[in-house]
């Protein structure tokens, strides 16, 4: 009977639609510490708080770590990031792992949710976001999945 079960779980996994959901945000930085230069690279560590609008309507919070080399247009960050308020009309938080490097002009960034951070509404929360700015204003895309 344990198969059968586990069987019926997993299509009712794959069953599950993956949503989009985008929008703008608002994102206000501060030092954490003062910046750390040594050879080519400065590090800092950074707080972070946004201000997200649309579909989700929320809070953001958390705290980045940063390398900056000398060369212009490389450089790394990290961050994980507490967001709180409301996706589609569902109350609760979540957590996401920022991971973006730059080199030469290109940049590559994975924003991801934190498996099982999910609380409230949002609780069993999976997906990823993508970050970008368009003319001065930051917009977000969240393809995410709920159970």
């Amino acid at each position: 009977m344990k198969p059968v079960l586990a069987i019926l779980a997993a299509l009712a996994c794959l069953s599950a639609r993956a949503e989009r959901v985008e929008g703008t945000f608002e994102i206000k930085m501060s030092p954490a510490s003062a910046p750390q230069h040594e050879g080519r690279t400065a590090t800092g560590r950074m707080l972070l708080e946004k201000q997200y609008s649309g579909d989700l309507q929320a809070a953001g919070t958390g705290e980045m770590l940063t390398a900056m080399t000398d060369t212009k247009g490389s450089a790394a960050y990290v961050a994980i990031e507490r967001i709180t308020g409301t996706l589609k009309g569902k109350t609760g938080s979540f957590v996401v792992q920022h991971a973006g490097t730059m080199h030469g002009g290109d940049s590559q960034l994975a924003v991801t949710i934190v498996p099982d951070s999910g609380t409230g509404e949002l609780a069993g929360i999976s997906g990823r976001m993508s970050l970008k700015q368009v003319d001065r204003k930051h917009q977000y895309e969240l393809d995410y999945v709920l159970p």
